[in-house]
Order: structure tokens, then C-alpha cells, then sequence
């Protein structure tokens, strides 16, 4: 075995003689340097100390090593960052890969020792001399640096090194920047710095100026990597980006400066008069790092939309088209530059090639991520996007995935949520069409993702307009959506039935509605929903649930005011399963939107049919004031002590 055969994690444990082979006579100098190679082989979990015998197991890859990295599962701000806590890392990375280096370096020295058994090992006549021809004194300082103290190894095992608690927090902060993607880079080097801005300003607040002035200095360490690294992969640059690089790193700079003069002033009214000065200079550092990295990305993005506006390529349009959708997760901002440069209007481009069929889906999906902000939308207006739109969801030629994409883009641009999506006057041209073809595709998904995509858009153009109510009555939207109900590959979530019961509610405002809803059975669907439970017990999933049931009461109560579905309503018991989610916090979850829903459902049935009621919820739930009411069922929760 050479030296180069020995694995960093492997250790001295793992020695390559025989178990029959006798033990050659060591010296003091081995035997101590053995012993200290031992105990830095335990405290980095390598193995134990001074064993002889061969490992039950083979031994752990030369290329990586186990560490605990002691991160939360929480951080996960960035997909290049892993949650895990542990982490699999290069041997020459990181900092306790040096004592793996370490403990090779040992071994190798160990072998060149006069009378080490692995001496003889060694075939290559050019390492035995390497080992002699160095300089005495540059041996020592070399071998100085691994040499180790058993009292000061006992103190590392047993103590943190820092008692800061963000120190775990910079080894991550401190990793590569990866492939050499320059997206990537900049994604996460602007994740690194936004994060250090964040912390200094944290110890600024608590007058922590030795924190303050070394995490800026680490600051301007990974500013400066972010610039030389995005030059070196981008090898092009511009005035405007050199400028904004220039005014970022002098910005740091004087960060740095200033803070280190921080560091020995005395006296507290001249620390808090610079205190100020550090405010300022962090916040203007702030706003030089947004700029160039809102330069950088864009020159990005544009490349992105170049490519697929002049590619022909199949494969290198998913690619590109792929990256561009990822972008698009990484929040608004990015989401309007992409809109800015021409996104919307290269992917459009794409939907209208026929030869580009295979790319509607996810060209789709990426337009209906760019359309949460108002820019998306006014471009998506601008090319006639609606009317494209439309064209695939009515054209039958086109696959179900293709088409529930186009209703998740309708549903995107309809949202309520949305104040700058009510004036498409585009999509009130293709209304029609639009909501014709979406009921065609609720009644014939195939799975429950087509259907919620179809119902949602739905859901929110009712809320767009009137006439949408109007148009899906005439469609018999209202036997679609109950029929659905019962089939459970279409309807198997709350996420679901959220999106069916917003558009009974809506709908219920229009007085045929409810002879059409008697005429299905939707009573006891409605009545169902009062009891919308979850099932994982997530937040989302409770949130959904809350929303069914608000809902559910919302258009119980509108529907009862025609008699005929107030006596269905009691004939099938809503009046006692609204009083017990009035009275019983913990079947509505203590939602005070529930609350408020039964409560009025259960006055509107209550004047319908008042000897449903027994008196103490007659006074309780319908004599006094809604308000009065409310507030008595809203403290049943509270306990005063």
C-alpha cells in the first residue's frame, strides 16, 4: 500500500499488515505520534484510538467525509442549500477536512520514520527523497501545525469553539459557489449577502460592535468572491456593471472602516453617534448590492429570453424554458424582470408554434408564475394572450395537460386576490368560450389535479364577473360540480371542495339556483362540507378546511331564503350541526369566520323554522344582537383563573 492509498477517513486505524504479523519495535517519537493521531482521529469520529485489528467493515471512501452540520432542517431559504443535518462534503472543502489532510500527512511522515513498517511500501524512489531533501526547519513548521495536545483535544470535544449563536451558520454561509452556472451563483451568493446584511444588522441593533465588525469583514470577503466569480464565468461586462461593482465593494470598504474604528472608541455617546454612520453605510451598501444584482440577473434573463426567441432547438427551448420557470420561483422581483425583458412575450411566441406542441405545458406553467405581478398581466394584455388562451382550451386537439396549464394561467389572472387583474376587457370578449371550456374540462378530468386547475379558474371568475354565474347556470355547471363530488380521483382534496363550494356560494346569489341545487341533492353536499375535517393536520390543509366550512354556512344561508331548501336544511339537521359549530370552538378550529357564517345560517333557518331551536339557543344564537352573539360564543374558549 503507498502512501497515496491511505483514506483520509480511514485513519492509522485501518493498517494494511496482517493480524499475524508481529509488531515491529517503535519509537518514542512513533509511539507519541501515533497516540495523537488516535485522539484526532476520535474526536472527528474516525475510528477509535490505538487498534490494531482490522475494521469489521470496509472502510469510508477516500473522496468524502461525514460531518454533523448542525444546520436546523428549517433553512431551506435556497434549493441549492440542503436541510438535512447531515451533509455529505469534498475532503479539501471545508474546515474539518484539513484534520482528515492532517491525519494523511501523519501517516505519510510516519512512513518515512526510520524503522516504520510501511517504509518499504513506498515503490517510488522520488518519494522516499522528497521526505529527506526538505529543510529541516520547514519540516518542523509543517509538521508544527498537526501536532496536538491531549488536554486541549479533551476541551474541543467537550466545548463549542465560539459560544456565538450563529456560528454553525457561517460554515454554510462560507461554501462554494458550485457549478459554474452563473444564475446559480448569483442566486446564491445574493442569498449568502442578503443573509449577512440581515445578521449585521441584528448585532448592530444589540451594540455588539466585535460581531459587527468581523461579519463584515466576512461581508466584503463574499462580495468580493460574488464579483470575481460571476466575472469569471459571464467573461463580458459593462460600464453600468463595473460602476455598480466599484460602488459595492467600496461601500464594504468603508463598512468594514468604519466598524473597526468602532471597535476601540469608549465612550458611549461617540459609539452612539457612529452607530448612525454604520446604519447609513450598511443600508447604502444595501441598496449598491440590490443594484448590481438586479443588473446581473437581468443581463441573465435576457439571455434566457434571446435564447428562446431565436432557438429552434426542441431540446434547448425546454432547457431554457425550464430555467426561466425556476426563476420564476424564486419570487416577485425576479418575476417582473422576467416580465420587463420579454418573457411573456417569447413564451406566447412558443404557444403559437404549432411544431412547438410538446412545450405548451410547460411554457404554460411558466406564464401563469410570471402573472402574479402586475407587469406579467399587462404584458400577457398586450400580445392577446387571453385570446390564445382561449384557442387552447377550446381546441379539443390539444392534450389534457396542455389545456389544464391554459385554465391555470385563467385562474392566475382572474384571481380576486389581484386588484390590477379586474380590467381585462380582453377576457370579458372571450368569457364565453372560456368558461364553456372549462366546464367541458371538469366533466371529463382524469385526475384531481386537472379538476382543482379547472374548478379554480372557475372559482375566480366568478368573482370577476356576474355574468359568469349567469353563464354557468345555463351550462348546468351546478349537476357538473355535485356529480364530481361523488367521484373520488376528481375530488379527494379540501383544496377541492374549497373551489366547488366558492362557486355554489357565488352562485347562490341568483334566485334559479336553488331549485337547481334541491333538484341534485346539494342540500346534503352542503351539509357535508359543515363538517370539513382535515386529514395531515397541516396548516394549509386546516386553512383549506376553515374556508369549506365558512363557505358552506355562506351559501346555506343564502339559499335558504327560499323555503323550499330551508325545510330540506332542517330535515337533514344543519340547525344542530350549526349550533354545535357555533358553540364548539374546536370543531371550527376557533375560526371566527365559521362563527360568523353559522351564525347567520342559523338565524336565516331560524325564521324559517323557529321550533328547531330549544330556548337557550334561541336566546343565546338568535334574540340578541349578531354581535352580542358572538362574542358570547367566542369566549366559551377562555378561562379566567
Amino acid at each position: 500500500m503507498t502512501a497515496r492509498g491511505l483514506h483520509c477517513g480511514q485513519g492509522l486505524r485501518n493498517s494494511p499488515r496482517s493480524p499475524a504479523e508481529p509488531l515491529r519495535p517503535r519509537c518514542l517519537a512513533q509511539d507519541k505520534r501515533l497516540a495523537g493521531c488516535a485522539l484526532l482521529g476520535k474526536s472527528l469520529g474516525l475510528g477509535g484510538g490505538g487498534s490494531r485489528q482490522p475494521p469489521a467493515a470496509p472502510p469510508a471512501p477516500a473522496a468524502t467525509l461525514r460531518l454533523a452540520s448542525g444546520v436546523p432542517a428549517a433553512v431551506s431559504c435556497h434549493p441549492s442549500l440542503a436541510s438535512a443535518h447531515t451533509r455529505f462534503l469534498p475532503c479539501k472543502l471545508r474546515g474539518p477536512d484539513r484534520c482528515g489532510q492532517a491525519l494523511l500527512q501523519i501517516g505519510m511522515n510516519m512512513m518515512a520514520l526510520p524503522g516504520g513498517h510501511h517504509l518499504d511500501s513506498i515503490p517510488v524512489q522520488g518519494q522516499r527523497l522528497h521526505f529527506m531533501q526538505v529543510d529541516s526547519v520547514q519540516r518542523w513548521m509543517e509538521d508544527l501545525k498537526l501536532m496536538t495536545e491531549c488536554e486541549c483535544m479533551c476541551v474541543l470535544q467537550a466545548k463549542p469553539i465560539s459560544l456565538e449563536e450563529d456560528t454553525q451558520g457561517d460554515l454554510i454561509l462560507a461554501g462554494g459557489s458550485g457549478p459554474g452556472d452563473p444564475l446559480q451563483l448569483l442566486l446564491k451568493r445574493g442569498w449568502v449577502i442578503s443573509t449577512e446584511l440581515r445578521r449585521i444588522g441584528q448585532k448592530l441593533a444589540q451594540d455588539r460592535w466585535a460581531r459587527v465588525h468581523s461579519m463584515s469583514v466576512r461581508l466584503t470577503c463574499h462580495a468580493r468572491s460574488m464579483v470575481s466569480e460571476y466575472s469569471t464565468i459571464s467573461r463580458t461586462s459593462s460600464q453600468e456593471m463595473g460602476q455598480a461593482e466599484k460602488l459595492l465593494m467600496d461601500k464594504c470598504s468603508e463598512l468594514s472602516a468604519v466598524t473597526e474604528r468602532c471597535l476601540q472608541v469608549e465612550n458611549e455617546h461617540v459609539l452612539k453617534s457612529m452607530k448612525a454612520c454604520v446604519s447609513e453605510t450598511l443600508s447604502m451598501l444595501g441598496q449598491h448590492f440590490g443594484q448590481l444584482l438586479e443588473l446581473a440577473l437581468t443581463r441573465e434573463v435576457q439571455a434566457l429570453v434571446r435564447k428562446i426567441d431565436t432557438s429552434d432547438n426542441i431540446y434547448i427551448m425546454e432547457s431554457t424554458t425550464g430555467n426561466l420557470f425556476s426563476l420564476t420561483q424564486e419570487g416577485a422581483p425576479l418575476c417582473r424582470i422576467i416580465a420587463k425583458e420579454g418573457g411573456v412575450v417569447a413564451l406566447f411566441k412558443v404557444c403559437r408554434q404549432d411544431s412547438f406542441r410538446c412545450m405548451y405545458p410547460q411554457a404554460l406553467r411558466t406564464l401563469a408564475s410570471i402573472c402574479c405581478v402586475e407587469e406579467g398581466v399587462h404584458q400577457l394584455e398586450k400580445v392577446d394572450g387571453i385570446l390564445c388562451l382561449a384557442d387552447i382550451l377550446t381546441d379539443d386537439s390539444h392534450s389534457e395537460a396542455t389545456r389544464a396549464e391554459a385554465a391555470a394561467v385563467v385562474a392566475q389572472v382572474t384571481s380576486p386576490h389581484l386588484s390590477f387583474t379586474q380590467h381585462l376587457t380582453s377576457f370579458l370578449e372571450n368569457m364565453e368560450e372560456i368558461v364553456t371550456a372549462l366546464i367541458k374540462l371538469c366533466q371529463e378530468a382524469s385526475s384531481g389535479e386537472v379538476f382543482l386547475l379547472a374548478s379554480a379558474a372557475l372559482a375566480n371568475i366568478t368573482f370577476f364577473d356576474k355574468m359568469a354565474c349567469e353563464m354557468l347556470l345555463q351550462l348546468n355547471a351546478i349537476r357538473v360540480l355535485l356529480e364530481a363530488c361523488s367521484d373520488k380521483q376528481r375530488v379527494d382534496t379540501p383544496y377541492t371542495r374549497d373551489q366547488i363550494v366558492t362557486i355554489l356560494a357565488n352562485m347562490s346569489v341568483l334566485e334559479q339556483c336553488a331549485s337547481d341545487i334541491i333538484q341534485e341533492n346539494g342540500v346534503q353536499l352542503i351539509m357535508g362540507m359543515l363538517s370539513e375535517k382535515p386529514r395531515s393536520g397541516t396548516a394549509a390543509e386546516v386553512a383549506a378546511c376553515e374556508r369549506v366550512q365558512q363557505k358552506a354556512a355562506v351559501t346555506l344561508a343564502r339559499l335558504c331564503r327560499d323555503p323550499d331548501v330551508a325545510q330540506e336544511a332542517v330535515r337533514l339537521s344543519c340547525m344542530s350541526r350549526l349550533i354545535e359549530l357555533c358553540r364548539s370552538p374546536s370543531e371550527r378550529n376557533s375560526s371566527d369566520a365559521v362563527l360568523v357564517a353559522c351564525l347567520a345560517a342559523l338565524r336565516r333557518l331560524a325564521g324559517v323554522c323557529p321550533e328547531g331551536l330549544q330556548d337557550s339557543d334561541f336566546q343565546q344564537l338568535v334574540q340578541p344582537r349578531l354581535v352580542d352573539s358572538f362574542l358570547l360564543c367566542s369566549n366559551m374558549e377562555e378561562s379566567f383563573v
